[in-house]
C-alpha cells in the first residue's frame, strides 16, 4: 500500500476529525498502478485550492444584444502550497446535467497557504465544455499544481450544468457561448495578473496557457490568435434572429478574444476535442496566425466536434511551428472530464458527459495527465528534457522484434501502452527543447 492509499484509508476512518466528510463526498480514483504512465505521478508540491468570484464590467447582454452589465463569473485556484497544509481537503460540489447533486473528494487542501518564497509559478487557465463546470477537470488542474503551476478553473455564466436545462432547454445558454467563450479567458488572464494578494503575487502571467474542452477549446483557438468565421445563416441556425444575425456578425467574428493581436503572454494552448471545424465557424485563413505551441486532443470517433473535418481539420490548418495531436482511437467526445460520479449512472444524459464505451476514463485522465504536463513544461516553462517526452513515433503500440518488443513511448512502461497515436506539425521534426 502506498503512503498515498494509506493516507486515503485512514482519512475514511477518521475523516470527521480532519473535517473531511468521505461519505458523501465520492472518491473516483484508484490508487495509481505502478504503470502509470511517468509524468502523471504528483509532483513535489502539496496543492492548496480557493474559490472566487471576478466581475467583467459592461459585457453585451446576449439575451436582447443591447444592454451591457458585468459578467460575473465564478474561478476555482489550484496552487503549490506549503509544505505542512492546514485544515481540510477539497470536496468539490457540482450537479450533473439534470441537475442532481454530487460531491467528489479532492487531494487538494481548501485555502491552504501558498508555497512561500519568491517563486512565480506560470498560470494555467481551463476552459470547461458547453455545458460543464469550473471543476470538470480538476485532477488534472490539481495535478499541474503539485507540479508548480497556478490553476484557474472556470465557470462560464449561462454555460454551466447549473444553469442550463438540458431536458427542456438546451441550448438556452449557447449563443451567450458563442460570444463569451474566449473573452471569459481572456479577461481571466487579465484578472489574475493583476490581483493583488499572496496568491496573486506568485502567478507569473507573462508565461500563461490555455486549456480548452468542447467549447473551451472552440474559445481557446480565438483567444490564441484566430478569427471567428461565423455567416448570418449560421448564427440563424444557432437561434440568433433573422433581422439581427446579419447586423451582429461583427460581435460574433471577433479575433484574438476581442483584441487587436493575441496576447503575447499566452505560451501555449491545449484543445481537448474542440469544437467548431465541422461548421466551419473558425475562419480558415486565420487559422495561420496561430504562432503558439498548440496541442490538439482527439477521438477519432467524436460524433460531437468531429474528427476528420472538425479536430484534425482545426490541427492542419493551424499556423503554428510547434503542433501536436494526440488521438484516442475508437474514442468520441468524452476525453476530458473526470469519471462519473455515481449519480450519474441513472440517467443516460447525465452518463453521456463522461462515458467511453471503448475506454477506462481514468486511464485516458493519466495520459492526458502526462502529455500535458510533458508539453506545458516543455513549451511554458521551457525545461530542460521535457521535450523529449512528447513521442516521435506515431503509434503508442509496441511492436514484437526478434528480441524483445519495440522501445514504449517516453514515459510509458513497456508493454502498457495501446490504442493512441500522436503526431507532428510538418515544422516540428525534432526532439530539441526550446
Amino acid at each position: 500500500m502506498t503512503i498515498k492509499s494509506f493516507f486515503f484509508c485512514v482519512l475514511a476512518v477518521i475523516g470527521g476529525g480532519y473535517g473531511v466528510n468521505l461519505i458523501s463526498a465520492e472518491q473516483l480514483y484508484r490508487e495509481q498502478p505502478t504503470v502509470t504512465p511517468e509524468l502523471a505521478n504528483p509532483g513535489p508540491y502539496p496543492v492548496g485550492v480557493t474559490t472566487m468570484v471576478a466581475a467583467n464590467p459592461d459585457q453585451l447582454s446576449a439575451a436582447d444584444f443591447k444592454a451591457t452589465s458585468d459578467r460575473i463569473l465564478k474561478l476555482e485556484l489550484w496552487y503549490p502550497a506549503g509544505a505542512k497544509p492546514k485544515g481540510k481537503l477539497a470536496t468539490y460540489p457540482g450537479v450533473t446535467r439534470t441537475h442532481q447533486p454530487f460531491e467528489l473528494a479532492g487531494t487538494a487542501w481548501r485555502d491552504a497557504a501558498p508555497v512561500k518564497g519568491e517563486t512565480k509559478y506560470p498560470l494555467v487557465v481551463i476552459s470547461h465544455g458547453y455545458t460543464g463546470y469550473r471543476t470538470i477537470m480538476f485532477y488534472l488542474a490539481e495535478h499541474l499544481a503539485s507540479h508548480g503551476y497556478v490553476v484557474a478553473g472556470i465557470d462560464h455564466t449561462d454555460s454551466t450544468n447549473a444553469e442550463v436545462n438540458m431536458a427542456e432547454a438546451p441550448f438556452s445558454g449557447f449563443i451567450s457561448t458563442l460570444i463569451n467563450r474566449s473573452r471569459d479567458q481572456q479577461f481571466v488572464l487579465e484578472y489574475l495578473g493583476s490581483l493583488n494578494s499572496p496568491l496573486g503575487n506568485m502567478i507569473d502571467a507573462d508565461r500563461a496557457a490555455i486549456i480548452g474542452y468542447s467549447m473551451g477549446g472552440y474559445g481557446a483557438i480565438n483567444t490564441v490568435g484566430s478569427c471567428f468565421g461565423f455567416s448570418a445563416p449560421v448564427l440563424q441556425q444557432f437561434g440568433v434572429p433573422a433581422e439581427l444575425a446579419e447586423t451582429l456578425l461583427p460581435v460574433f467574428n471577433s479575433c484574438n478574444a476581442g483584441r487587436i493581436q493575441a496576447d503575447p503572454r499566452w505560451r501555449a494552448m491545449i484543445a481537448i476535442a474542440p469544437w467548431g471545424g465541422e461548421n466551419n465557424v473558425h475562419h480558415p485563413g486565420s487559422m495561420q496566425n496561430i504562432k503558439v505551441p498548440t496541442l490538439y486532443i482527439a477521438g477519432d470517433q467524436d460524433d460531437i466536434s468531429g474528427y476528420e473535418n472538425g479536430i484534425k481539420k482545426l490541427f492542419q490548418q493551424t499556423g503554428s511551428e510547434q503542433r501536436f495531436l494526440m488521438v484516442y482511437e475508437n474514442a468520441r467526445h468524452n476525453i476530458a472530464a473526470h469519471p462519473a460520479p455515481r449519480v450519474a449512472y441513472d440517467n443516460d444524459l447525465d452518463i453521456g458527459h463522461h462515458y467511453e464505451p471503448a475506454w477506462d476514463i481514468e486511464t485516458v485522465n493519466r495520459i492526458n495527465e502526462h502529455i500535458g504536463l510533458a508539453f506545458l513544461d516543455c513549451y511554458v516553462k521551457q525545461k530542460q528534457g521535457a521535450c523529449d517526452y512528447l513521442p516521435e513515433r506515431e503509434s503508442i503500440t509496441q511492436k514484437k522484434q526478434e528480441v524483445g518488443m519495440s522501445p514504449p513511448w517516453p514515459g510509458f512502461k513497456d508493454r502498457w501502452g495501446t490504442g493512441v497515436r500522436f503526431y507532428r506539425g510538418q515544422a516540428d521534426r525534432s526532439r530539441t527543447n526550446p
